[in-house]
């Protein structure tokens, strides 16, 4: 039962999130075979001035060992 939350910007059109949407639920199928009716995603629109509190303090630094791919960037 795969869950993913998409943290982003706001900024992109609704197409944008369906296309990418589609993509993940796609890419879930095709790599570990899920089960289409398995799979929820949200997504989460995080403006700027609040990632750093809210995303890379909270769940990235933390998490940094655990992180399948890491961010190429800091925020000292």
């Amino acid at each position: 039962m795969p869950h993913i939350i998409v943290k982003m910007y706001p900024g992109r059109t609704m197409e944008q999130k369906k296309a990418l949407t589609e993509a993940i639920r796609e890419a879930l199928i095709q790599s570990i075979g899920a089960d289409p009716k398995t799979i929820s995603l949200a997504i989460e629109e995080i403006p700027p001035s609040e990632w750093k509190e809210k995303v890379y303090d909270k769940e990235i630094v933390p998490q940094m060992e655990n992180l399948w791919i890491k961010p190429g960037y800091t925020m000292d």
